[in-house]
């Protein structure tokens, strides 16, 4: 029996389909969303509308000491991978070893040896079942040296070592396995003369046959004088790319120039100029300000990474060297036409998410270094890598119409410290990232970033909007948090001394992430803005803030800066200047305010302080909570007890931070100095001070104040490490929103000597 469908089933279904096959044109054309960058920073392309945006999610981070020891300085430059994506090795040029790392299940990498190389490698790629690995083993500047050597992927052994013309650097493979080139850089000393090239012998490419085994391999030398116009009689190429045509694309970053070699003739088949570029709207001072009212004209490029997008354009890192930098990324094609430039976009975006470096402000700003291609089944992504801001912004690129379309930034990634090697691997969704700068008395780790391609980022969790002028809100080492009485999705923030002109700042946590919308510059009597250590803020019950600033260095020395409590009115003028005796301040070590609570209104505020660290004559492991009585005036104690420091690394235990929760009781966080795997205390407790009575100091006898009794109420760790990055160290600010919920934000010490994440936990319903 033959069972018929009614027309209007039919029509119905054909509707449908029409309408589905609508949307995913749309879509397609629309090239998917941006997560953010928006006109005014937030949003151009709500997520919800398009839910199968493709976006990469940080999945893990692995410190690369774990391949060596916890002790030993390492450097994690550049990463290749193994054919089927599950083995990953990079070159660690601070140990001189060749090392490897198990990604089988990419969420939990496994350390797998490191290969000894006697000799500095400064680049690596894999040929089916053999690492080729760039070594330098130059004895001095003007008597470079270096070896190519092939390592066995599976056995680790050194298979043969080819020697090179010169001193290397980077190294590529082509698609189809056929050639390797390998820019001889013979880098310049920068300390000879005016530290310029030409300096000799001249840099060179070395190009692999790479036919047969390992052992019938041979290297010839392309030599690439005279193609220059700035230094032709030395080259200097830096960086180096193979499309699927067998064409190299190389930098000479110091000639700020660009050329393109035919690998199987060996000979160049053009060569340009990166050319220079115009920049506005950006900062050049460095005066503890992210002012972006500058301008610079005609500065070269001076192009670092370079990656190819398909076979007719390329991509460079302008990260800049001798005189140059236009601290973004430009798109050519073979011509040497400049398809896309960046701008100032790249420096906008960096300073939005709190990632701008601003003692890199008179050099080349965020400095991008490096760049990768990667064709993903759900889309074509450009990867620029900005070392001084340890970001890498993903941008999308729509193959559909050659690449004709504006690359749209998607999202941007926190790296480790100082990114340096990119890496694609599409054929698994992943891509990872080397971060080279190690420093453990820092807190600094060297890392290899795991990220997945998937649907939902967790990165940003805080940025900002425009002003006026078109620029973002610059922000960053955020430094205490506040919730707002009259609305419960407000809070303000601050920042600490690594800025000037210390100003409060709004922000609107009904999205995600968070924006700061705006901000408050804090002014004195005379109208003058101030530079302040803000570690506290509170918002009054009779409107308006307190803020505290940390006192620097013990008492007795002349420079130090006293501890201030401010009442600050809304608009951000200083009304009150609050300051402890001069008997308590004699007491000072070091550490003082670091957190701010207001209690009550008119003459019952009392506002109370948490003391960071120990003072001199306070017992061993007890920290102060100051009681400041507005109507009297006078200051009295408690006792906090403090945690004690269970680090490997050492260090203390202290208080960042202090909230009112009602009814005598408060939160505090408590937390040790160490970051990543150091890192073990980063906790909120709760304490009550009723029944309780606050003890004043005369100075005279050793003070005995009340002891309080607190109770644990969440280890932030989990937390931390669900980020899938390294722990954090300086967790700073506590707000309580009227729902119980609980916002934990970080300071990201301006991006000095650090990463630069801001993370900003959301705790639901914690109190």
């Amino acid at each position: 029996m033959r069972l018929s469908v009614p027309a209007f089933v039919k029509k119905f279904f054909i509707i449908a389909l029409a309408a589905l096959l609508s949307i995913v044109a749309i879509a397609s054309v629309l090239n998917y969303a941006p997560a953010f960058a928006g006109d005014d920073g937030v949003y151009r392309f709500q997520r919800r509308y398009y839910p199968y945006s493709p976006v990469f999610k940080r999945i893990a981070t692995f410190p690369v000491f774990r391949n060596t020891d916890v002790n030993e300085e390492t450097v994690a430059e550049i990463v290749a991978a193994s054919k089927d994506g599950k083995t990953l090795v990079y070159t660690d040029s601070e140990t001189k070893k060749l090392c490897f790392v198990d990604i089988t299940y990419p969420k939990h990498p496994e350390a797998d040896g490191c290969v000894d190389l006697d000799g500095e490698p400064t680049s690596v790629v894999v040929k089916k079942k053999f690492a080729l690995v760039a070594v330098n083993t130059s004895s001095s500047f003007t008597e470079p040296s270096g070896k190519l050597v092939v390592v066995h992927m599976r056995t680790q052994n050194i298979i043969t070592e080819l020697p090179l013309d010169g001193q290397p650097d980077a190294i590529a493979i082509s698609p189809d396995n056929r050639y390797a080139a390998i820019a001889i850089e013979n880098e310049r000393d920068e300390d000879l003369g005016n530290g310029e090239p030409p300096q000799l012998p001249e840099g060179s490419l070395d190009v692999v046959d790479l036919v047969g085994g390992p052992n019938n391999w041979s290297v010839r030398n392309v030599n690439l004088n005279g193609a220059s116009a700035l230094f032709p009689e030395d080259a200097e190429p830096e960086y180096v790319d193979i499309n699927d045509r067998n064409i190299a694309v190389i930098t000479c970053q110091e000639n700020n120039h660009i050329l393109l070699v035919d690998l199987r003739k060996g000979r160049t088949l053009n060569e340009f100029s990166a050319g220079t570029v115009d920049l506005t709207q950006i900062d050049t001072k460095e005066n503890n300000l992210i002012e972006l009212n500058s301008s610079l004209s005609d500065v070269p490029r001076e192009p670092d990474g370079v990656t190819w997008i398909g076979n007719r354009l390329f991509a460079t890192a302008d990260e800049g060297d001798l005189n140059g930098g236009s601290r973004g990324f430009t798109i050519y094609n073979t011509r040497g036409d400049v398809v896309f430039a960046s701008g100032n976009s790249v420096e906008h975006t960096v300073v939005r998410l709190g990632h701008y470096p601003e003692e890199r402000s008179e050099n080349k700003g965020n400095e991008p270094e490096n760049v990768e291609y990667g064709a993903y089944r759900r889309g074509n992504f450009l990867f620029v890598g900005s070392e001084r801001s340890s970001v890498v912004l993903v941008y999308r690129l729509n193959r559909r119409f050659g690449f004709r379309r504006r690359p749209q930034l998607v999202q941007v990634l926190p790296t480790g410290v100082a990114p340096e090697g990119l890496l694609a691997i599409p054929q698994r969704n992943l891509f990872v990232v080397a971060g080279e700068k190690d420093d453990r008395g820092d807190k600094i780790r060297s890392t290899l970033t795991i990220y997945k391609l998937g649907r939902k980022a967790k990165y940003p969790q805080i940025i900002s909007s425009d002003r006026t002028d078109g620029t973002p809100i610059p922000w960053g080492a955020l430094s205490g948090l506040a919730a707002s009485p009259n609305g419960k999705h407000k809070v303000f923030t601050i920042h600490d001394s690594f800025y000037n002109q210390s100003r409060i700042y709004a922000m609107d946590i009904s999205k995600k992430p968070a924006v700061i919308d705006s901000e408050i510059v804090l002014k004195d009597s005379s109208g003058s803005t101030v530079n302040l250590d803000l570690e506290g803020i509170a918002v009054r019950e009779d409107g308006g803030f307190w803020v505290v600033s940390e006192g620097s260095g013990a008492a007795g020395d002349t420079d130090a800066e006293p501890n201030l409590l401010l009442k600050v009115s809304p608009p951000g003028d200083i009304k009150k200047v609050v300051k402890l005796p001069d008997s308590v301040n004699a007491r000072q070590i070091r550490f003082g305010f670091e957190g701010v609570a207001s209690v009550g209104s008119g003459d019952k505020e009392v506002v109370y302080v948490a003391f960071q660290r120990e003072w001199k004559d306070d017992p061993t492991g007890f920290v102060r909570i100051g009681c400041y009585e507005l109507a009297t005036g006078k200051w009295t104690f408690f006792y906090y007890p403090l945690d004690e420091a269970t680090s490997p690394n050492g260090g203390w235990v202290g208080l960042s931070e202090i909230t009112y929760l009602g009814n005598d009781n408060f939160a505090v966080i408590e937390r040790d100095n160490q970051g990543n795997t150091d890192a073990r205390i980063k906790r909120i407790y709760q304490f009550s001070i009723a029944g309780l009575t606050p003890v004043a100091d005369d100075g005279s006898t050793t003070p005995n104040f009340p002891k309080l009794t607190k109770t644990l109420v969440r280890d932030l760790m989990p937390d931390l490490k669900a980020t899938n990055g390294l722990v954090l160290e300086k967790i700073e600010g506590l707000a309580v929103l009227p729902n119980g919920t609980a916002l934990v934000v970080n300071d990201n010490d301006g991006v000095d000597d650090s990463n630069g994440e801001t993370q900003l936990l959301r705790l639901k319903h914690l109190f």
